[in-house]
């Protein structure tokens, strides 16, 4: 599965303020920045991103996903 089609799940299924998909069609990449994170555990937030992938999983179009997930304010601080 494409990188592209990965974010334009993401992007559909959780309100991002921030949102990019990298990498190659095997092993993508993801930093998701939403408020929709605020107050869950890492596992939690990984959970949320999974459930809306899990169809693809399921099939085998998308063998592994890479994410990081981080609030906005957890972004703001990472970024300096």
């Amino acid at each position: 599965m494409k990188p592209e089609q990965v974010q334009k799940i993401i992007a559909d299924g959780i309100p991002c303020e921030g949102l990019s998909v990298q990498g190659d069609d095997n092993y993508p990449k993801a930093l998701i920045v939403s408020s929709q994170f605020v107050g869950k555990s890492r596992v939690q937030r990984q959970q949320m991103v999974n459930a809306l992938l899990k169809p693809y999983f399921d099939s085998g179009e998308l063998h592994s996903l890479q994410m990081q997930t981080m609030t906005p304010d957890e972004w703001s601080a990472a970024r300096g």
